[in-house]
């Protein structure tokens, strides 16, 4: 199977093809802005260096969220379209699976972490290399007292981990991965294994945007203020 996964939804602009787990050729830009500008001529990039075209590509695969609202956005309509254009299956991995499955597998227990900002953090821990739950966003506090509940192995992988340990450092952990996104590698195991009928290209939302409508459409006049009692 040729795979071509991307990933606009945290601290990068990820493309990337692979045939039968082998990299064929990688893109992995860091960035917090700017994946649309970037994002077309990443993917082809890669797929041209990979060879045989668009046409060889099977399946494609992208990241849900959580993460950035727009970023995530970004890379979902981006594979949707190329899907839809190339007739091939798109399917959607959760960012924090990638951000697990980016460590080496050792038997130790992993939480994977991303900085939600305003005190929380998106979260999900893994045994034995299995979730023990869905994806969460969780406050700092509540998030301390789940990984502190996994023992002092626990690997914390994301960029959430450092903003976790700096509340809370006396929670024990074997190892810190601040990396910003998953791994290309990681992003292709999950996008082999997925199923598409039920793993879908929907963006994972946790919470509402931080963005509010705006109280009035433009060249609309403002609202009196209420009189004031005397």
């Amino acid at each position: 199977m040729r795979l071509l996964v991307i990933d606009t939804a945290l601290g990068a602009c990820t493309a990337a093809v692979f045939e039968d787990a082998r990299l064929l050729a990688a893109q992995f830009l860091p960035m917090t802005k700017g994946h649309q500008e970037r994002l077309g001529g990443v993917v082809r990039d890669v797929v041209a260096e990979a060879g045989g075209g668009f046409d060889a590509l099977d399946r494609i695969g992208v990241t849900v969220g959580p993460g950035s609202f727009t970023g995530l956005r970004v890379g979902l309509a981006f594979a949707q379209g190329l899907g839809a254009a190339l007739d091939r299956s798109v399917v959607g991995i959760s960012a924090l699976d990638g951000l697990a499955g980016s460590l080496p597998e050792d038997g130790s227990p992993v939480a994977a972490l991303i900085d939600a900002r305003r005190g929380q953090v998106y979260i999900k821990l893994f045994v034995n290399g299995l979730a023990t739950g869905p994806d969460e966003a969780l406050t700092l506090e509540d998030a301390a007292q789940r990984v502190a509940a996994l023992g002092p192995d626990v690997r914390l992988v994301g960029n959430g981990a450092p903003v976790l340990i700096d509340a809370f450092p006396d929670v024990k952990h074997a190892l810190l991965d601040d990396r910003v996104a998953p791994s290309p590698e990681a992003l292709a195991r999950l996008a082999a294994a997925a199923d598409p009928a039920t793993d879908l290209p929907k963006p994972l939302y946790l919470r509402a945007p931080d963005a509010t409508p705006p109280s009035r459409l433009p060249g609309q006049p403002r609202q009196p203020a209420p009189p004031t009692a005397t």
